[in-house]
């Protein structure tokens, strides 16, 4: 029993020495504009993740992209204007069947500055496609008025490092929102 004790004690010590948080899982998005760290919630938003970290342990976002962006000047006719930059596979890989959504009321989260959440167009439609929130993003939230079904989006992760990475893809040329020269994402790995 002592020796069991002892193991016990070793492992919550060496959790405290490295700071790694249980409740997170760290990934690595990097692209051809810099690296972007990202944290996602299997906790609050199980399906979600897992839905994302299938993609990534596939290496399904290898050689994917950065492709549309919404800021202030494209958003300007927009009655409901948001600040995201979306990415995901191209139109001709293959991904994973759609997943039942997560809504904001569900889990808790928001859609604020740095936040990782799927893109969609019906409800439980998402695949592959994500986006990052610059600023906060309340009219993604579940009750939001972007998308009229009121459902919003699922958040389910957070940048971590990285968001002038973000804000510099955000600003890139575009034409009607997408990126006149996508920003490749060479992969997303999980990291420690």
């Amino acid at each position: 029993m002592n020796a069991i004790f002892k193991l016990f004690k070793i492992a919550i010590v060496s959790l405290l020495i490295s700071g790694c948080n249980a409740d997170t899982i760290n990934c690595l998005i990097k692209t051809d504009k810099g690296d972007i760290i990202i944290e996602l919630y299997p906790e609050k938003a199980p399906i979600t993740v897992a839905n994302f970290l299938k993609y990534v342990d596939a290496n399904k976002y290898e050689n994917s992209a950065f492709f549309r962006v919404c800021n202030t000047q494209n958003e300007a006719e927009r009655s409901i204007p948001i600040e995201v930059i979306q990415g995901g596979l191209n139109e001709n890989a293959e991904g994973f069947p759609p997943i039942n959504i997560e809504t904001t009321k569900e889990t808790g989260l928001k859609h604020e500055n740095g936040t990782l959440s799927m893109a969609r167009l019906e409800p439980n439609t998402a695949t592959d496609s994500f986006f990052i929130c610059i600023g906060n993003q309340p009219e993604l939230d579940f009750g939001g008025k972007r998308n009229p079904d009121g459902q919003g989006f699922a958040a389910f992760g957070k940048v971590t490092k990285g968001m002038d990475v973000v804000k510099a893809i955000q600003q890139m040329k575009d034409t009607s929102q997408y990126l006149v020269e996508p920003v490749v994402i060479k992969n997303i790995k999980r990291i420690q």
